[in-house]
């Protein structure tokens, strides 16, 4: 396994494609939602660099709930609409925040993260839950990198049975 940075003369982009095969493999073979979900999360604190936290937050009712996670403690219910994961839980798009300081209404569950990016995971139009990174760099996440990590949500959609309550 490697990580972005450690293949220099790769693109970003041919370097995600690449960690997408990898995650794709150590996916394969497992349907469990909160056994992937703990993967995916391990596997992306691993091979993408400069990040402090990398975890789910699954949809319960009208907020979403913590799910597994690699980083320090975090909040443990967010309510739609409120925050980068309650945005991205109610626009149901990526968002892709550059300071998280500058962010209205940003919750500040590591006083270290300034940048970060949240994937929605949706499955026939329904809201499952988003996926959560944060970094302590400003400006961390690139549109290349939204791209790729967007393309690792699918590869987790794909793999996982979401058929499964908590």
């Amino acid at each position: 396994m490697f990580t972005i940075e450690t293949n220099p003369t790769a693109s970003v982009e041919e370097s995600y494609r690449e960690l997408n095969t990898q995650l794709a493999a150590l996916l394969s073979g497992e349907r469990d939602l909160i056994c992937n979900a703990a993967q995916f999360s391990a596997f992306v604190m691993q091979t993408v660099a400069d990040l402090n936290w990398s975890g789910f937050y699954f949809a319960r009712g009208e907020e979403l709930v913590l799910g597994p996670y690699v980083g320090k403690v975090a909040c443990t219910r967010i309510p739609f609409g409120r925050g980068v994961c309650g945005k991205a839980a109610t626009a149901l798009q990526t968002q892709r925040i550059e300071d998280v300081h500058a962010f209205e209404g940003h919750i500040a569950c590591d006083a270290a993260s300034a940048s970060e990016v949240v994937i929605p995971v949706v499955v026939d139009g329904k809201l499952i839950g988003v996926f959560d990174m944060d970094s302590p760099k400003v400006g961390r996440f690139s549109e290349a990198d939204q791209v790729g990590l967007e393309s690792f949500v699918s590869t987790f959609i794909a793999a996982t049975d979401m058929n499964w309550s908590i």
